[in-house]
Parts: C-alpha cells; sequence; structure tokens
C-alpha cells in the first residue's frame, strides 16, 4: 500500500528591487519628474507592470521585502531618493546605507497582502538642487 506525503512548502521573503532610473538634467531644467523618471522592478514574472513609466504597478505579497534604488541617466550626474511616502499599515520604507560609501537606498517588508493597489510618492533629491522634488505621478504596490 503506497502512502503520499505532502510536503508543505515554506515561503521565504524574496526581495523585489525597484529601480528609478533619473533624467537629472531633465529634471533640473523642467524643474519637475515629469516624463523624466522611469520605474523598473524585478516582478514582472509575477505580475508587475508599467514599466519604464512613473506609474509602476509592482506586484508584492506578504513578506516581501522591496527595495528602491536610483540610476541617474547621465554619468556623473546625482540622485537619491529623499524619501518614500506610502501607507504605514503596508510597508515602512527606511532608509540604509552601504557599508564603507555614501550611497543610499530604501528598504521595507511589506506586511500584509493588498487588495487593489496602494500608491506611493518618491521624493528625490537631484543635482545641486537644495529642495527635494517630489515626484510628479505616483506608483503603486499591487496584490
Amino acid at each position: 500500500m503506497a502512502t503520499s506525503t505532502k510536503h508543505k512548502r515554506t515561503t521565504t521573503a524574496r526581495p523585489i528591487t525597484i529601480t528609478a532610473v533619473v533624467d537629472v538634467v531633465g529634471v533640473l531644467a523642467s524643474d519637475s519628474t515629469s516624463g523624466e523618471v522611469y520605474l523598473y522592478d524585478t516582478n514582472k514574472a509575477s505580475g508587475s507592470t508599467g514599466f519604464g513609466t512613473e506609474e509602476l504597478k509592482t506586484k508584492v505579497k506578504r513578506g516581501d521585502q522591496v527595495l528602491w534604488t536610483t540610476i541617474a541617466l547621465e554619468c556623473e550626474a546625482h540622485v537619491a531618493i529623499h524619501g518614500i511616502d506610502i501607507d504605514k499599515n503596508v510597508c515602512e520604507p527606511e532608509r540604509m546605507v552601504y557599508p564603507d560609501t555614501d550611497v543610499t537606498y530604501w528598504t521595507g517588508t511589506v506586511k500584509k497582502d493588498i487588495d487593489g493597489a496602494v500608491p506611493y510618492r518618491i521624493t528625490f533629491q537631484v543635482g545641486t538642487r537644495n529642495e527635494p522634488i517630489i515626484a510628479a505621478l505616483s506608483p503603486a504596490l499591487v496584490g
């Protein structure tokens, strides 16, 4: 008589990286991120949409770790995330610094499964501009 053994699959947090590619010269010239920020993430296979736009919809589930990073389109241009404004009941991003550098990134863990979309705002520090600039459009975490 054969017996079947059921294996319980354990789920662990999976990192999802969201990268903002920023045209620093364009942002400084227009004083706006509109058309100057291109968002991508590493979760397209699981259902993220809106790649290359400011309205990226990143597919997440409870327990996922999200990392936000920036890349300047132009070499030797400065861009960094100054802040991320999102519902704290869903995710509390925290600013981190890579060891032995001044390079920053933001990370947070998704606290619960999401029905629909949870929009958020990214504020950027761009070039030598003293005041941070708020992204024109809102990306979102989606369930």
